[in-house]
């Protein structure tokens, strides 16, 4: 009795900071927005309670749900491109050299190295529609030049690229790293079964993979939802709100419009969808064949 004790003491100590940190930067905030969101607040003048005002009003804001269908169009691209890409090229990495692996793994890591302010001024350039180097190239097929950030169907879809290019290195790691652990055995009995290359992988290598891939599904649709730095630099939403997300359409009520009561019901709301379609996901994924 003394060492399970001592033992769940240990783990106890060990789970302390982080669940401190949990409790003040996640637990209370998150209390606290609800809080403010029963209130009409400016952030200068003290609150005024107006009870669940800012939840009506929030129903006949159109401008609030073209976020959110926004927010769904760039989840419904991101995530699968980003799902579908990372494995490809996890799968094309664990086949390689293994002299070029350690180049090739920190040339795919090194755009999630960079800030995300960075990585969209640089893409910025490289979207200018005068001197950018993708319109120069695309000059060379005698493509025209493209607006890209400046066009509102080609927008939303530019940033997509950016973020896909920063965070498709560390989501292959993830499964390059899956993909280590499963045995050799297996591959090695499907070789003498006459089954090799894609077959291998779709009956050994992804299914075994599941517990990888719910984790990345489910932490990606959390992030594409979260999407903001990359659009705040590049965009402010525009042209026309054709990039405006539900994260940023929140910042700008709040910092731009001092609408922190409402600011604070969208929040509260936002979070609700992420919370069960993570649940939906864990759920749907999660279901044994």
């Amino acid at each position: 009795m003394r060492g399970r004790k001592n033992e769940a003491l240990t783990a106890y100590s060990f789970l302390f900071p982080n669940l401190l940190g949990l409790t003040v930067f996640v637990f209370i905030p998150m209390v606290y927005a609800f809080y403010v969101s029963l209130h009409d607040w400016n952030a200068l003048s003290p609150k005024v309670f107006t009870g669940f005002d800012n939840y009506k009003k929030m129903a006949e804001d159109k401008d609030w749900w073209n976020s959110l269908y926004k927010t769904f169009i760039f989840t419904i691209i991101y995530v699968p491109l980003l799902f579908g890409g990372s494995l490809f090229l996890a799968v094309m990495m664990n086949s390689i050299h293994k002299k070029f692996v350690g180049l090739a793994r920190t040339l795919f890591l090194m755009p999630f190295a960079i800030t995300s302010v960075i990585s969209a001024v640089i893409w910025m350039f490289l979207y200018d529609p005068r001197n950018g180097f993708i319109n120069q190239f695309l000059n060379i097929f005698g493509i025209p030049d493209q607006q890209f950030l400046g066009s509102t169907s080609q927008a939303l879809m530019s940033v997509i690229i950016v973020i896909l290019w920063i965070n498709l290195g560390y989501n292959m790691m993830i499964f390059l790293a899956s993909i280590k652990e499963i045995s050799t055995d297996y591959y090695e009995a499907a070789q003498i079964d006459g089954a090799t290359g894609f077959k291998s992988f779709w009956h050994i290598t992804f299914p075994l993979l599941r517990p990888t891939s719910i984790f990345i599904l489910i932490v990606t649709t959390i992030g594409s939802f979260q999407v903001f730095d990359q659009i705040m630099v590049m965009t402010k939403g525009g042209p026309a709100n054709s990039t405006m997300v539900s994260v940023l359409y929140i910042y700008k009520q709040a910092f731009e419009f001092l609408n922190m009561g409402y600011a604070s019901a969208l929040a509260v709301v936002l979070f609700l969808i992420i919370f069960v379609l993570s649940i939906a996901q864990l759920k749907l994924y999660s279901k044994k064949d």
